[in-house]
């Protein structure tokens, strides 16, 4: 497996100078640089389903949930290493046809591509068979970085008076597809390949942007909006020390999650994008007199509220709905060991 897939990621001169097929990477930034290091975790049946999702989609999103971090400190991706436990089965070929793992480091390799950044390393083992039930797969990703010393975004940098933003099309759109994926899955396992449209299968990490806002010196924080955005803008406030309002009418959302509410799937297209999860966009705070422009790279920006002092018995994060009714916006997104509660 180690020639096969050195065979297709070969070592790019730069800032990675030696990668597969040693005891380990060695990396080489740039001078003035730091590094930038995520881990994330996938693992099936918490992250993918394999009734679900097709090995391409969990490669993808494998990859993708790493990058997204990178994205949201604004640091530039220089390696990825992958620790891969599976089902021995999951690594042969029936009638010819590719193994499960070598469709998953199609999928994640295509990213790896598109976003130019090696597969430097890892490691696998198998995963094995547990009281007459097969062995799950449990993927660990970690994704370096590079990113000017002292300049990296961070969720602590926001200060009173900062304006809210979101990138993207909208949210809720990933949230939506999973209902869809849960209640037709035969319908989406033709999707082999990223496509746009795709933001639970296929989502799209923001590095472009990030690097944008970072180099520009367009944002004062910034968070990437992995457990959906009530949850990560608590998050954020948490760290920065202060209160947001975000305004339930200018909030995006995906024609994605509009569908899900038209058909019933969801009772509302706002709760979805208030609390879905996995969207992966770019939620940052910008001072009042910088000039956010109306999309990067092509990606839309969005304001969506405005950050203030904590005071004393005020809840953290406020929502202005219509009718200029405010509520307390609580934090229902993914939470590991607490689970997910939104609608």
């Amino acid at each position: 497996m180690i020639a096969a897939l050195r065979a297709r990621n070969p070592i790019k001169p730069g800032k990675l100078r030696l990668g597969i097929g040693d005891d380990c990477a060695i990396l080489r930034p740039n001078a003035g640089d730091e590094l930038a290091i995520t881990t994330d975790f996938s693992l099936e049946n918490v992250h993918f389903r394999r009734d679900w999702h097709s090995p391409e989609a969990i490669g993808h999103r494998c990859l993708a949930r790493g990058l997204s971090d990178l994205a949201a400190v604004g640091a530039k991706p220089m390696a990825a290493f992958l620790s891969l436990a599976l089902p021995k089965e999951l690594t042969a070929r029936h009638r010819g046809k590719p193994a499960w793992v070598e469709r998953f480091f199609d999928g994640l390799l295509a990213l790896a591509a598109k976003m130019n950044v090696p597969l430097a390393g890892g490691d696998t083992a198998e995963s094995p068979a547990h009281k007459g039930k097969a062995g799950l797969v449990a993927a660990d990703i970690v994704l370096v970085g590079g990113v000017k010393r002292g300049r990296a975004l961070l969720r602590s940098g926001a200060k009173p008076g900062d304006l809210l933003y979101v990138t993207g099309p909208g949210l809720g759109g990933a949230g939506a597809e999973l209902l869809a994926l849960e209640r037709n899955p035969s319908r989406f396992t033709a999707l082999k390949v990223a496509a746009p449209g795709h933001p639970h299968l296929y989502p799209e990490p923001r590095i472009a942007a990030g690097l944008r806002l970072r180099k520009r010196g367009l944002a004062t924080a910034a968070i990437d909006l992995s457990d959906g955005l009530s949850t990560d803008l608590h998050h954020l406030c948490g760290e920065s020390g202060l209160a947001a309002e975000i305004d339930a009418t200018v909030v995006p959302i995906h024609p994605m999650a509009q569908l899900a509410e038209a058909a019933g799937w969801a009772r509302s297209a706002l709760q979805l994008a208030l609390h879905g999860g996995e969207d992966y966009e770019l939620l940052f705070t910008a001072r009042p007199q910088t000039k956010i422009p109306r999309e990067l790279d092509g990606v839309a920006i969005h304001a969506i509220g405005r950050m203030s002092k904590m005071r004393n018995g005020k809840p953290a994060v406020t929502l202005l709905e219509e009718g200029k009714a405010v509520s307390e916006l609580r934090a229902r997104g993914w939470e590991h060991f607490r689970g997910s509660s939104s609608d």
